[in-house]
């Protein structure tokens, strides 16, 4: 089988799935880390896959304001990627670790909501931010939406997780509390994050329903990975 093919199938399987496998009612969503198998896919298999780059994006973004741009998209067919730092987002609903008082950057809002309207919660949800549509690159072009199934690399870790907020049209490297958190990446929105080494891939055409269920993300994160290592 094609690797277009293997993996195309993987994300068909992940819409198929949703009713079942992936859906939960909104009242009972999973918000824990789902024990992943012991031949789960490692950051060096998925470091492999996207050691070249294919360009999709018209240029390059900044990490910071005032850093250079130096950041490209990639794209395959199955999938679109960068490598960045991680800066913090703690916006969403506010809790004991990201608010007014511990962000001066907080906002209540997310790009996208969860199943009941509210917010996205940074503090329990693996997200990631990707750059708000701009002349230089448009995600929902590329198979990308709320709710898309992200892997996150830092290190020998792999976090899967969902695409749950954008950012400024010109930055890129950014995800939840949750995400740096589970990463051992220090998730403090004023001094925390890593100024480099973390890869991001987002799995083309793919969705979590309801976005929240962090279980659901994470077992279809590790399906697709799977099919996106193992395509030929």
């Amino acid at each position: 089988m094609s690797r277009v093919q293997s993996i195309t199938l993987a994300v068909a399987g992940v819409a198929l799935l949703a009713p079942t496998a992936l859906h939960t009612t909104a009242s009972s969503p999973r918000t824990e880390p789902v024990a992943l198998a012991e031949d789960a896919v490692t950051a060096a298999d998925l470091l492999a896959e996207v050691r070249d780059c294919t360009r999709v994006s018209d240029g390059r973004y900044r990490t910071d304001q005032g850093k250079p741009a130096t950041v490209p998209v990639c794209g395959t067919s199955e999938a679109v990627f960068w490598k960045a730092d991680m800066d913090i987002d703690c916006d969403g609903r506010p809790g004991t670790h990201c608010n007014a008082r511990t962000d001066p950057y907080f906002s209540a809002s997310t790009a996208f909501a969860q199943s009941d309207g509210r917010p996205l919660s940074s503090e329990k949800l693996p997200f990631v931010v990707v750059p708000a549509p701009s002349a230089l690159w448009d995600y929902r072009a590329h198979g990308v939406r709320g709710g898309s199934v992200a892997a996150v690399v830092y290190g020998d870790r792999v976090q899967y997780a969902v695409v749950g907020d954008t950012g400024p049209t010109g930055i890129i490297g950014e995800a939840s509390y949750a995400t740096a958190k589970a990463l051992g990446i220090d998730p403090d929105p004023q001094g925390g994050g890593t100024s480099a080494g973390v890869t991001y891939i987002v799995f083309k055409n793919s969705r979590v329903t309801p976005i929240e269920d962090r279980g659901a993300a994470e077992a279809a994160g590790e399906r697709l990975a799977r099919a996106f290592v193992n395509a030929d």
